[in-house]
C-alpha cells in the first residue's frame, strides 16, 4: 500500500545495500552479525534503541482512517479489487494487504538506506557477501497463534520467486536458495554475481504461512482472507467497493521498537472510486476522511464547502523529501511507428509543458527532465571522470549525445503552441523518412501516422489535449482511448499500447528494481514496469554497476551514466513533479511534531485524537 501500514525497505521504495552497521561484529567464524543493515555507512539506530524519532510513542489506538486507494503494488488496481492475494499473477489484489504480512526486516523513515528486525532478530552474513542467516524471534505468530518459522520465511521466498507476480520473481532472481537451518533459522544463498541490495529485497518480503498455504493454490485469485502476522487482518468489505482492516488486538509485535507509535488506527479503510470527482464528494461528505490531493485545480477552487469553511476539514501542504516521483507519456517503442528516437524527439518538441503549467496546473509543477527523483542521481553537463570511465567502453555504440551534455526538453514560448519548435519538429519528422500528403503525414512505410494515449480516466484530458491538438497540427492523428480500469490493466500489462502515462515514485538507493524498470528481460516479460521496451544492452550494463555500487559515490556515477542514455534514447515524454505534498483531512486527528527526513509522516504516524473528533461531530 505506500500509506499507513507498508514501511518495508523494499520493491521499488527505499531499497537498500549492505555496509556493517553500528552494533555489528565479526565472529570466530568469520561471519558479522547485526541487528539491521544499511548502505555505504553505519546504521543511525543502535541495537538498544526504543522507537523510532519521529513518531509518539504514546499515540492511543482507536478511531478509523478512510480513504481512496492512492498507490499500489503486485497485482493491485486503483480501481477496483477481485482476489486477497495482491502477490499472485492473477486478479486484482485488494488495496492494504500487505498489512497483513510481517517481514525480516523493516525501514526507518529517517534513513534513505537502512532496515532493522522485525521478525529477525538479528542477522549473521559471511564474508564473501553471499549467504546470510536470518534469526528469528521465538515470539513472533500468525494470527492463529501457529509459531512463524524459519520453513515459513523460505517458503514464502521460494513462492515469491517461482509462482509469485512477475515483479518478485525479478527482484528475486539473485536467490541461490532459502532453507531453514533450524526452527528459527533461515539460510538465503545468492548467487555470486548478485545486485548490491538483493539481501535487503529478501528481507522486505512478505511472510506466508507455509501449513495454510500447503493445501490452497498461491496462483489462484481468492476471497478467503490469508492467514497472515502482522497488525492488521481483513475486516469488512464487498469487492470492488472498499475494504477494511482491522487492528489485531494481540498482535505479536506491538510492542517493538519499529512498531511503536505505529499501527494506531482500530480501522483502516479503503474505498475505490473510478472517477476522482466522486471520490472527492465522498470526502466532502466524510464517507473518507483523509485525502492526498495532487490535483492543482481541486487544491485552488475545490475546497468552498460547509466542513472546510467552518474548520472541520483542514488542508496541509508539506515540502516533499526525498527523491520526487517521476512521471511521463511512455511510448511503447515495440511498435513501428516509434522505432526512431529521432520521431520519439520530435514528437516530444509539441508538448507546451510552460503552457500547460500555467493554464491548467496553476504553476504548481516543475518539469521532470530526468530518470531519477533525487538531484544527486540526475546528470548534469558534461560526464564527470567517474561517468566516463563507465560510458568510455561504449563508445561508438552509444549515441554520441551521452558523452556531452544530456538531453533536456527545450523551454517553450509559452503560448501553447510553439511555431518554431513545431517547425523543428516537423523537420525531424521529414528526415526521419516520414511523408506528407496534404495535411497528413505518413511513416516511412507509408503509413498513416496515428498514436492512440491510452488511459483509464479522463483526468489527463486537459493536458493531453492542447499536447494533442498540436500533434495534429504535425498531420498526426492524435486521440485518447479511455477504457474500463479492468481492460487498462489488460492492455498495459500486454504492452497493448501506443502512448500512456505512468507515475512512478523513485529510490534514493536505486539497485536491483532498475532491472524491472529498464531492463531488456522486463520489458520482453508481460506485466513489468518496463512500459516502453527498452532493450539495449548499454542500458542493461549500467544498471548492473548501479546494482553493484559499494559506495554512495559509485552509486552516482553508474545512475547518472545510465540517465545520460536513457534520455539519449528518448523513450519518454517527461511530464511533471510537485515539490510539495498536499493533504486534506477531516480534524479529527493528532500527528508527531516533526516529519520524518524522508517522508511527509502522513498518515503513517498519525492518531485518531478523540476529543478533537467529538468537536466536530465524529
Amino acid at each position: 500500500m505506500g500509506l499507513v501500514i507498508s514501511r518495508r525497505a523494499a520493491l521499488m521504495g527505499t531499497i537498500a545495500s549492505l555496509a556493517v552497521g553500528l552494533g555489528a561484529g565479526a565472529r570466530a567464524d568469520g561471519e558479522i552479525e547485526t541487528h539491521g543493515l544499511s548502505s555505504f555507512g553505519e546504521l543511525a539506530l543502535p541495537p538498544d534503541f526504543k522507537f523510532l524519532d519521529y513518531v509518539n510513542p504514546q499515540a492511543p489506538k482507536g478511531g478509523k482512517l478512510a480513504l481512496q486507494v492512492s498507490t499500489t503494488s503486485g497485482n493491485q488496481n486503483f480501481e477496483t479489487f477481485d482476489t486477497f492475494n495482491m502477490y499472485s499473477k492473477k486478479g486484482d489484489g485488494a488495496a492494504g494487504l500487505s498489512g497483513c504480512f510481517d517481514s525480516l526486516m523493516s525501514g526507518n523513515a529517517d534513513e534513505p538506506d537502512s532496515m532493522y528486525g522485525l521478525v529477525a532478530k538479528s542477522v549473521r552474513y559471511s564474508a564473501d557477501k553471499l549467504t546470510y542467516k536470518f534469526r528469528m524471534r521465538p515470539e513472533a505468530r500468525f494470527w492463529d497463534g501457529s509459531r512463524l518459522t524459519a520453513a515459513d520465511v523460505a517458503f514464502s521466498l521460494t513462492t515469491l520467486k517461482e509462482k509469485g507476480h512477475p515483479t518478485y520473481g525479478l527482484l528475486l532472481r539473485d536467490i541461490a536458495g532459502a532453507e531453514a537451518e533450524s526452527e528459527d533459522v533461515v539460510v538465503v544463498r545468492f548467487v555470486p554475481e548478485r545486485g548490491r541490495d538483493s539481501h535487503l529485497l529478501v528481507a522486505g518480503m512478505p511472510i506466508f504461512s507455509r501449513a495454510f498455504w500447503s493445501s490452497r493454490d498461491f496462483e489462484a485469485s481468492t476471497f478467503e482472507p490469508p492467514l497472515g502476522s502482522g497488525a492488521y487482518k481483513i475486516g469488512k468489505y464487498e469487492p470492488g467497493r472498499f475494504i477494511e482492516y482491522d487492528l489485531v488486538s494481540d498482535y505479536w509485535g506491538k510492542d517493538l521498537p519499529l512498531n511503536i507509535g505505529l499501527n494506531n488506527f482500530a480501522t483502516l479503510r479503503f474505498d475505490y472510486y473510478r472517477d476522482r470527482q466522486v471520490g472527492f464528494e465522498a470526502f466532502k461528505a466524510g464517507k473518507t476522511n483523509f485525502r492526498d490531493d495532487p490535483d492543482p485545480r481541486a487544491w485552488t477552487n475545490g475546497y468552498d464547502f460547509p466542513a472546510f469553511n467552518d474548520g472541520r476539514v483542514k488542508k496541509q501542504t508539506l515540502k516533499r523529501r526525498g527523491p520526487h516521483v517521476i512521471q511521463a507519456w511512455y511510448y511503447n517503442v515495440r511498435r513501428e511507428q516509434f522505432a526512431d528516437p529521432r520521431i520519439r524527439e520530435a514528437l516530444g518538441l509539441a508538448f507546451d509543458f510552460e503552457w500547460t503549467n500555467k493554464n491548467v496546473m496553476f504553476g504548481m509543477f516543475e518539469r521532470v527532465v530526468s530518470y531519477f527523483g533525487l538531484e544527486e542521481l540526475q546528470a548534469k553537463g558534461p560526464p564527470s571522470p567517474g561517468e566516463l570511465a563507465l560510458l568510455e567502453p561504449f563508445r561508438g555504440r552509444a549515441p554520441e549525445e551521452v558523452f556531452g551534455e544530456p538531453y533536456v526538453p527545450p523551454p517553450t514560448d509559452g503560448s501553447g503552441s510553439d511555431r518554431a519548435l513545431l517547425r523543428r519538429a516537423n523537420e525531424m519528422l521529414l528526415a526521419a523518412g516520414c511523408k506528407r500528403e496534404g495535411s497528413n503525414l505518413k511513416l516511412p512505410n507509408g503509413k498513416p501516422f496515428v498514436i492512440e494515449f491510452l488511459d483509464k480516466s479522463d483526468y489527463m484530458e486537459p493536458r493531453q489535449q492542447p499536447f494533442q491538438q498540436n500533434l495534429r497540427k504535425l498531420g498526426i492523428d492524435a486521440h485518447t482511448r479511455i477504457v474500463d480500469s479492468t481492460q487498462y490493466k489488460s492492455r498495459v500489462d500486454d504492452y497493448d499500447f501506443d502512448i500512456t502515462t505512468m507515475a512512478l515514485g523513485s529510490s534514493p538507493t536505486p539497485g536491483v528494481e532498475l532491472r524491472l524498470l529498464f531492463g531488456s528481460k522486463a520489458g520482453k516479460a508481460p506485466r513489468s514496469r518496463n512500459l516502453s521496451g527498452i532493450d539495449d544492452p548499454i542500458v542493461d550494463a549500467l544498471i548492473d554497476k548501479a546494482a553493484g555500487a559499494r559506495t554512495r559515490e559509485e552509486l552516482r556515477f553508474a545512475c547518472r551514466a545510465l540517465d545520460r542514455v536513457l534520455r539519449a534514447g528518448r523513450y519518454w515524454i517527461p511530464q511533471w513533479y510537485d515539490g510539495t505534498v498536499r493533504f486534506a483531512f477531516w480534524d479529527a486527528f493528532s500527528a508527531p511534531e516533526r516529519q520524518p527526513a524522508l517522508g511527509s509522516g502522513a498518515p503513517d504516524t498519525w492518531w485518531w485524537d478523540t476529543e478533537k473528533a467529538k468537536k466536530i461531530g465524529l
